[in-house]
């Protein structure tokens, strides 16, 4: 395959769904802040900023600090991602190591990893995975419905196959039964409980 021979037609849409499908199931952003945030904790206490002719050198006493909090948010961040159970204790970590950080690493890296690494331990933390959705049980006419659910609408109303037959009788009102809002109808299994809306 070379560089000129088009990918094949979909391919492209079908790897993207794949990935927003594994990005569902876990912390991704919480694990792309954590990680983001070791970058600039391990760089700034080794890097040379050039002014001109004048280099500025903001290597620190505690550079192998720096060091290992990078090293382990990017870790931590990367853990997250594959291992999402441990995302309660990755977030705290997390957390910890930003505010330590801040003394260690030239105001944990200038406030920036700080910052990524505070929010992304917040987001660790908070994280819960989300329930499959439950197949919805299928009513039949002639048995007692669950209480509190809403009645199926359609043709399961006695009379419904009668043609012509009027399955909602008018009141004096000229209101149908459908529209009784007052949640006190035998029919809706409501029995007041569920009045509002």
């Amino acid at each position: 395959m070379s560089a000129e021979t088009p990918a094949a037609p979909g391919q492209f849409d079908r790897r993207r769904l794949q990935f927003r499908s594994w990005r569902g199931t876990r912390p991704f952003w919480a694990g792309l802040y954590i990680l983001i945030a070791g970058f600039p904790i391990m760089y700034f206490p080794y890097a040379h900023l050039q002014l001109g002719h004048l280099t500025i050198a903001m290597a620190t006493t505690a550079g192998a600090g720096s060091l290992i909090i990078g090293v382990l948010l990017v870790v931590l961040g990367i853990s997250v991602w594959f291992q999402k159970h441990i995302r309660t204790f990755a977030g705290v970590a997390a957390i910890l190591l930003a505010l330590v950080s801040l003394p260690v690493s030239n105001f944990g890296g200038f406030i920036v990893g700080f910052l990524f690494a505070l929010i992304g331990g917040a987001m660790a933390v908070a994280w819960s995975p989300g329930a499959p959705p439950q197949p919805e049980a299928a009513w039949a006419p002639g048995t007692p419905q669950p209480e509190g659910d809403v009645p199926p609408t359609g043709d399961h109303t006695p009379g419904a196959d009668t043609p012509g037959a009027d399955t909602h009788p008018r009141d004096s009102d000229g209101m149908g039964k459908a529209n009784d809002l007052s949640g006190t109808s035998p029919l809706d299994g409501a029995n007041g409980r569920h009045s509002a809306g």
